[in-house]
């Protein structure tokens, strides 16, 4: 029974010994904005608000605690940026595609839009003309025959053609 007693005690002590190793490790937060986890210190180009645990205890809060200390004093925690994920890429990225094909789309319904005015212009245009000519221009009453316009309503269109072609400059 000693014998176990023994092989306990040291596998408990060596247990003990590995996981203080495995807690002396440093976590900081790379220029791409990526965690990084070594059991040496950090690279002297990282600035100390990047470095997030250090085995001898000064840590900084978490982005989690960050954003609830920040609530609290604005000045002391800065803030530490998210890291860049693929998700997040993909995310902004859909976001930019979905804004170009709004574009694109409000972009040629206004083109659409513009070629229809032009050729309604062209159309008073053309009806504005035949009005001042003189020509016999027909329509249709309410039985569906065929009648020639008469003075009153040949001015009530040439009033409507003028306010058509007042648009149109």
């Amino acid at each position: 029974m000693k014998k176990t007693y023994g092989f306990l005690a040291s596998g408990l002590i060596a247990s003990l010994m590995i996981s203080n190793i495995a807690m002396a490790q440093y976590i900081w937060l790379n220029e791409k904005g990526i965690k990084q986890y070594s059991d040496t210190p950090p690279p002297k180009s990282v600035p100390r608000d990047k470095i997030l645990k250090s085995p001898f205890g000064s840590t900084r809060p978490t982005t989690s605690t960050a954003n609830q200390n920040a609530t609290e004093s604005a000045t002391d925690n800065p803030k530490i940026e998210k890291p860049v994920t693929t998700a997040s890429k993909n995310e902004d990225f859909n976001k930019r595609k979905l804004a170009r094909e709004e574009a694109d789309k409000k972009s040629a319904a206004q083109k659409q839009e513009s070629a229809d005015k032009t050729k309604n212009c062209e159309r008073a245009k053309s009806y504005k003309q035949s009005l001042d000519e003189g020509i016999l221009i027909m329509s249709r009453d309410k039985n569906g025959e065929r009648t020639p316009l008469d003075e009153a309503q040949r001015t009530k269109e040439m009033a409507d053609v003028k306010k058509v072609l007042a648009d149109c400059r």
